[in-house]
């Protein structure tokens, strides 16, 4: 399995998994996550600009030739009363349900952290839906901790 950066490229390949995790996530909490139709092609230029900007992360994990997984991550500045200036952030991360068990988001996720390291950001952040558990647990067994728990009402 190659994990890589992603490039233009692969674009095309990933915007089916963004198709998949959306619909997952819509199908978890369609108030939280009432996405407006076909979100994968919204994703295509953000996903462009994403492989060519330096301020970010966008990885993908290639098995002979087929692109099976992805992360994408942005730096983002913080609100000027903290003494956090920036902190990286992730989107997004899927692996293919087949490629699921073989500690492929586990490595997307530590090559995640070593690449915002090496930008110098000292802190990165992301959200889990709460149905998640797994997703949990493997951002637990990278060194993520429980910040805060955001709460939804629908009015």
């Amino acid at each position: 399995m190659l994990i890589r950066p992603a490039t233009p490229a692969d674009v095309p390949a990933v915007l089916p998994m963004v198709a998949n995790i959306c619909a997952l996530h819509e199908s978890w909490d369609t108030d939280k996550y009432g996405f407006l139709p076909q979100p994968e092609k919204r994703y295509q230029r953000w996903l462009t600009r994403l492989a060519n900007q330096e301020g970010s992360v966008f990885l993908v994990a290639e098995n002979q030739g087929q692109l099976v997984a992805f992360v994408a991550a942005t730096v983002e500045q913080e609100i000027p009363i903290y003494r956090t200036k920036e902190f990286g952030f992730i989107h997004d991360i899927w692996v293919e349900p087949e490629y699921r068990q073989q500690g492929i988001a586990k490595q997307i996720v530590e090559l995640t952290i070593e690449r915002f390291r090496q930008m110098g950001v000292e802190q990165i952040r992301l959200d889990t839906a709460a149905i998640n558990e797994a997703a949990r647990k493997l951002f637990t067994s990278c060194g993520f901790r429980l910040s805060t728990m955001e709460m939804l009402i629908t009015l």
